[in-house]
């Protein structure tokens, strides 16, 4: 069951994903959250995000901006490695409060909060259609870079907060989709650093008894199957729809999480 889950998420958002730049991570997170704890289902998912953008990397990296991708990734990955230590301190703190039902105990604790609430907050954004409009000055994207990467490396939160900044960069298609990769692979390093220290170093044990680093590599396959499958479903579906599935998906994970119950 844990490999049908996460190999489905996989395949059918990293499809997706290839439309709207972002929701891989979005989406894969809050499945490995109902086989793990928060903060490793957030690390587990760096790693597929990762191992998907260098294999996006190797298709349109050369169309990078590099001014651009100098401007929007050293704030980005600085920040990320803070909102990763956060992380790491809100996964340290005990737990608010447990209750009964249904014979099993559920668990509320500060960072399932914290991630729900995140959650919550995209899931309204993706919702809304007001976002699509929404873009800043150029001038603001080494701003855009700290908050994408911060809330990259606090919940892996990161995609829309970066198309929504360098979407006014003044670059082509192409060369958006470049620099997009090339950012999300730089931040993706940083907070995957912090990771490797705080979360693996103490869990890796959950991940082994778990069969977790087989499943990494199930989605990370998976999720090039589904890149590849995505590039052929380029004129069958809309933006609006991707922002639903994702908005509406994330709203009923916030709300699992926030009472406990992944």
């Amino acid at each position: 069951m844990v490999y049908l889950v996460i190999c489905i998420v996989a395949l059918v958002v990293s499809a997706l994903t290839l439309f709207s730049g972002f929701g891989l991570g979005t989406l894969l997170m809050p499945a490995f959250a109902i086989f793990f704890p928060i903060e490793i289902a957030i690390a587990t998912t760096a790693i597929v995000h990762l191992a998907n953008n260098i294999f996006k990397l190797a298709l349109v990296g050369k169309m990078a901006d590099f001014k651009i991708v100098l401007k929007f990734a050293i704030p980005a990955s600085i920040m990320a490695i803070a909102g990763a230590l956060l992380l790491n301190y809100f996964a340290n703190i005990q737990p608010i409060t447990e209750y009964h039902l249904a014979g099993k105990t559920f668990t509320i604790t500060i960072v399932k909060l914290v991630i729900a609430v995140l959650l919550a907050i995209f899931a309204i954004l993706e919702l809304s259609p007001r976002f699509d409009k929404l873009a800043f000055n150029p001038r603001y994207i080494p701003l855009g870079g700290a908050l994408s990467g911060f809330f990259g490396g606090l919940s892996g939160q990161q995609g829309a907060l970066r198309s929504a900044f360098l979407i006014r960069a003044g670059l082509k298609k192409e060369s958006f989709i470049g620099t997009s990769v090339v950012s999300v692979v730089v931040v993706d390093i940083a907070r995957l650093a912090v990771y490797g220290v705080t979360f693996f170093s103490k869990n890796f044990e959950i991940l082994k008894n778990q069969v977790g680093l087989g499943l990494i590599t199930a989605a990370i396959l998976v999720a090039f199957l589904g890149s590849f499958i995505g590039s052929r479903l380029v004129k069958k579906i809309t933006m609006r729809t991707i922002q639903l599935i994702v908005g509406v998906l994330l709203l009923l994970i916030s709300i699992a999480l926030g009472v406990g119950v992944v």
